[in-house]
């Protein structure tokens, strides 16, 4: 299959769909540019091959076409000084002006067209806004991990129009190296550490890896479903009611599998949901009545550590605890910094899901673990073995 290091770009003009959806702040400066930095490598292999560069993104969820407040124009200083070039703009991604900048782009040059989502037609998948996308540009390249997921114009559509010249940039192609490390060639032991708030996000997850992994974890918000499937008490915890029986169905499946399933023993309670609530260590299967676990406790988090040192492979998807709190951070530490120490000593360590990536940045660990995915929602569909229209789209079935 084609990929970006063999392919010839000299003298061909390259749209590259990336996700820049970033966060602007109330001046329009961009608040975190880790998605702008991570698909660099891939607009500078393109331009040293001699190839002229036009990039399509998104930018927040606009209503009804264009909002200043969603313009790209706001990221193009930061563009030009990240790529250490001028990038030309062009206030339409289809369109007169669009059509003008890309025919004079000239080889080593970078294009960005304006916010893919002004029109409804990207989300719609429509096959002649996708045409005229098409139209601008030799070769097509998917970057963009993030929206994989997504069968829309400019991530599946689009690459009808290049039957044979379409290909993955970067962040696509490690990504997927990275996730089939952990789900398709995992070293054994191999554990999946699965947080946040609720079981109905990653039920299917935990389905789809048990006969993949050695050691699945359970903490966060989600750990008092399966405890009160296990007949604890759990007082005002977090819990959905109508998944306890999914979740005991999957501990007895693990346990037919021989899959070691742990939930943390003790907790962090609360009084109420706040960072100056009363708090105390307790059983997680005995917690009062008006109190509730907020993060998991010392105990676990111990050994917690024990197994992810004991690992080869590792998964991460989800936080411990409410570690926006700093009352009930803790266990979210840990867990990231047990990562990070296994990372040192040789395990193959994966973390994804925004708020897992947001600790690992919060911790400042992000080099110390082996890679950080791009796409959340991405990245938990493809672990759960359904098929991307983004992948599909270049890859074929």
């Amino acid at each position: 299959m084609k990929n970006i290091d063999n392919y010839d770009f000299n003298g061909k003009k390259v749209i590259v769909r990336v996700d820049f959806n970033v966060p602007l702040n109330e001046k329009m400066e961009i608040a975190d540019d880790s998605r702008m930095r991570a698909a660099v490598p891939t607009i500078q292999k393109i331009r040293q091959s001699g190839g002229g560069v036009i990039l399509m993104s998104h930018l927040g969820r606009p209503k009804n076409g264009p909002e200043d407040k969603f313009s790209l124009k706001h990221i193009v200083r930061h563009l030009s000084a990240l790529l250490d070039t001028d990038v030309v703009f062009a206030d339409d991604c289809i369109g007169e002006s669009a059509r003008r900048s890309a025919s004079s782009l000239q080889p080593g040059a970078v294009l960005l067209l304006e916010n893919l989502r002004f029109y409804k037609e990207e989300t719609a998948g429509d096959e002649a806004f996708a045409k005229k996308l098409a139209d601008l540009a030799d070769v097509y390249v998917n970057d963009a991990f993030g929206t994989a997921h997504r069968a829309h114009a400019s991530t599946a559509v689009i690459a009808n129009f290049f039957p044979e010249e379409k290909l993955f940039g970067y962040i696509m192609g490690n990504e997927i190296k990275s996730i089939d490390k952990v789900v398709k060639e995992g070293e054994k032991p191999v554990t999946a550490i699965l947080g946040g708030a609720k079981v109905s996000g990653k039920i299917e997850i935990i389905n789809h890896l048990l006969d993949k992994v050695d050691n699945i974890i359970i903490g966060g918000g989600m750990m008092f479903t399966f405890i009160k499937a296990l007949g604890g008490k759990i007082g005002n915890s977090l819990i959905e009611y109508d998944l306890v029986e999914t979740a005991k169905n999957a501990m007895a499946k693990a346990e037919e599998l021989n899959v070691n399933f742990y939930l943390p023993t003790d907790a962090v309670i609360a009084d109420k949901f706040a960072n100056d609530a009363s708090t105390k260590y307790c059983s997680s299967n005995e917690i009062p009545n008006g109190w509730m676990g907020l993060d998991i406790g010392p105990e676990t988090g111990e050994a917690y550590k024990e197994i992810i040192g004991g690992s080869a492979t590792i998964l991460w998807n989800g936080p411990m605890g409410v570690f926006e709190m700093s009352n009930f951070e803790h266990g979210t530490f840990e867990v990231a910094n047990a990562l990070a120490d296994a990372t040192k000593n040789g395990a193959y360590t994966l973390i994804g899901g925004g708020d897992s990536v947001a600790a690992i940045n919060k911790y400042k660990l992000r080099d110390e673990v082996s890679y950080v995915s791009t796409g959340g929602g991405a990245m938990l569909e493809y672990i759960e073995g359904k098929k991307l229209p983004g992948i599909v789209a270049i890859m074929g079935e």
